[in-house]
Order: C-alpha cells, then structure tokens, then sequence
C-alpha cells in the first residue's frame, strides 16, 4: 500500500484551508466626505466586502450553496475583490466541482498573482485529483511568496500530497521542514512518522508518535495504531501488545481497533 492515512487531526489542519481573511474596511471619511459623489464607489466596495464576510460565515455553517449567492453578489458589485475567488475555488471543490474550484483559482491568482493562500488552496485541489506534479508545483509557489504567512501548513499539505505520489524521500524532506518549523504540531508529527514507517526508519518513526501518544489528549486511534504497526515492524511484540489494548479499550468502535483484532497490520 502506497498511501499515508490521512488522521483526523490531519483532516482538521487542512480544513484551515477552507478559511479566507475577510477584513472589514473601516471608513476614514469625514461625514462632508462621505455625501461626496466618490461615496459612490466606496458603498458598493463596502457592500460587496460584506457579503464576502457573510459568504465565509455560511461556508463555516455547511451552507454551500447559500455562500455561493452571497459571494456572486460580492463579485457583481466588485470583480477583483481580494479573498472572494479563493473562497469560491474552496467551496467548488468542497461540493466535488474541481473544473469550477480550478477556474476561480485561476481567476484569483489573476486578480493577485502573489496569493500565497489561493496557491495552497488550489495545490490541495490538484492533489485530491492526483495531478501531483502540479499540486507541488503549486505548493512550491506558494512557499516561494516573501509575504506568505503559514509556511507550516503547506508544507504539510506538500508533505501529504508527495507521499499519495510514493515520493517517500520528498514528503520526508517537506513534512520535516513543517516539523522543524512547529515542533509541537502533532499532525505533522503523526504524518512524518507514517512517512518514516514506510521508509523504514522505524527508531525515527516511533520517536515521533512516541511524542504524541506521550499527551493523552494528542493521542487518538491512529496515532495508538500508528506505534502498534512501528512496534510489530520493530519485532517488539510486548509494546504492540500494549498498544493494541489502549486502543481497543479506549476507541473500540474505530477502524483501527477492529483491524488490530484481525491481525490486519499491511492494510
């Protein structure tokens, strides 16, 4: 099997990317200035930056298709406002609509071509699609960009995506620089880990699930599963032991809890 399991702390990282910053403009004007004839422009860009705010709250909410109404609104009223076509590109691909997500990533990297949020957003789309080569490509760009400001989560998302293609020796090098970045970030250290695991780097793997499994609420079935594979790998049969009874008795419903009870470890 050449795929990393994506954890759910994994999955709620990434989710980050599903966010855009959406800053409210405060109006400077005087009131003389305000019944000015340039007020004309400056309401329907106030109206269209809060539609763009009330976009983001539904998407937040679940409500996909609502959002979409206020963001063509938002885009009616003002074309190149920054955020709204990276929000569009998220929601289209939330809703499995990855030619829509594609073309308003590429609208909003028009309307900014140093978007360092839209690349990793649209990166994350191309590697749900396995077109790997241009996801990295568009993580590369995005970490490439002076001003970009979470250099963290696309590594990992970069780290991932490598590890999906079987680059094993470049998602290790991406997942590492996240980890040296935010040493404390326990999904990044779970992901290195499995990268690890399947290089077999097995003293290494278990250094970094070790850390997690090391605070209780950090740990979860995957992490507890994670270092029970390491263990086996390792011929430790008394520490997989262990693992597998914390993981039965305190996650019995999971996936993982059921494949430990069927020796199901190479899945």
């Amino acid at each position: 099997m050449t795929r990393v399991t994506l954890g759910a702390a994994l999955l709620a990282l990434l989710s980050a990317c599903t966010t855009t910053t959406t800053t409210t403009e405060v109006q400077t004007q005087s009131p003389r200035e305000n019944r000015s004839s340039g007020d004309a422009v400056a309401d329907p860009a106030r109206r269209a930056q809060l539609r763009l705010e009330l976009a983001s709250l539904y998407f937040e909410r679940g409500q996909s298709a609502t959002a979409l109404d206020e963001l063509k609104a938002a885009l009616a009223a003002r074309p190149d406002l920054p955020g709204a076509h990276n929000l569009q590109g998220l929601i289209h691909a939330s809703m499995g609509e990855p030619r829509l997500a594609e073309a308003s990533f590429q609208r909003a990297l028009e309307v900014n071509p140093r978007d360092g949020e839209a690349m990793n957003n649209f990166g994350w789309t191309l590697c749900q699609q396995r077109r790997f080569d241009e996801a990295d490509a568009m993580f590369a760009r995005a970490l490439a960009q002076p001003q970009y400001r979470d250099p963290v989560r696309t590594l990992l998302a970069q780290g991932v995506c490598l590890a999906r293609a079987g680059r094993w020796g470049d998602a290790e090098r991406a997942l590492a620089r996240s980890y040296e970045i935010d040493p404390g970030n326990p999904t990044t250290g779970y992901n290195l880990s499995e990268v690890l695991l399947r290089r077999g780097e097995l003293e290494r793997a278990r250094f970094y699930v070790a850390r997690i499994n090391a605070v209780p609420e950090l740990s979860s079935a995957q992490t507890l599963w994670l270092a029970a594979r390491i263990e086996r790998r390792l011929g430790n049969l008394g520490a997989l032991q262990d693992f597998g009874r914390q993981l039965v008795e305190r996650f019995p419903q999971s996936t993982e809890a059921l494949q430990f009870e069927r020796g199901r470890f190479d899945d």
